[in-house]
């Protein structure tokens, strides 16, 4: 329990002090650079387009995948949402 007017500010100063720490490592994982794939960014979407683009025009997966710009996993990735996608559109 704060008692007198000097208890009061050391206790200010020290949540002061305190604060100022917790900021600068806020501001640290802000500024970090987040790793891995980037969900649908503008990229993906190219590449996902372009893959739409072939598939549609009749080539097979395994066609796709041996021009190789993607790979085998990526291409069953982007025909899983290509599907749930013409699914979804179906029931429109």
């Amino acid at each position: 329990m704060i008692k007198t007017l000097e208890e009061a500010l050391q206790y200010i100063a020290k949540l002061e002090e305190e604060n100022k720490v917790l900021r600068e490592e806020l501001e640290h994982y802000r500024s970090r650079n987040r790793a891995g794939r980037k969900k649908h960014d503008e990229v993906w979407l190219v590449s996902y387009n372009d893959f739409v683009a072939k598939y549609e025009s009749g080539m097979s997966i395994m066609e796709i995948v041996n021009q190789g710009e993607i790979s085998r996993r990526t291409a069953y990735r982007y025909k899983a949402y290509y599907d749930m996608l013409m699914k979804g559109d179906a029931q429109s």
